[in-house]
């Protein structure tokens, strides 16, 4: 189970790949259709929505290569599911603080907590 989380989570991560040359286009459209409102059009949205993108997708490729041995990586499956717990805190705090839509904020931050622990109890059965 805990290779299957890992391995989907590393595949949604890596489609973000797809918005490091994304037509802005497509991101303005997405950023619409998420209730946000105009996507402001400065050089520093743009730069920090495709290193975003190909961060996450480089965090995707982590979760890919430690769910083929996790014995061996179960030390780092241990802080990526830290890591994940944390990052649900902090997108939680995050989404109210910036005012994004309430169901985004009361199904991101959530979703990601529940998710690490998931992780995090099932790392102890390596």
């Amino acid at each position: 189970m805990l290779k299957l989380i890992l391995r989907v989570i590393g595949t949604t991560s890596l489609a973000a790949l797809i918005f490091v040359a994304a037509p802005r286009s497509w991101m303005r459209e997405i950023h619409a259709w998420a209730g946000l409102g105009t996507m402001p059009d400065t050089p520093i949205v743009w730069y920090l929505a495709r290193s975003t993108s190909f961060f996450y997708a480089l965090v995707g490729g982590l979760f890919w290569v430690v769910s083929f041995d996790l014995p061996r990586y179960r030390p780092v499956v241990v802080y990526l599911s830290t890591a994940v717990i944390l990052l649900g805190v902090a997108l939680l705090v995050m989404d109210w603080w910036e005012g994004l839509p309430r169901e985004w904020a009361l199904w991101e931050g959530p979703f990601t907590i529940a998710t690490g622990l998931v992780m995090l109890v099932l790392s102890r059965r390596i």
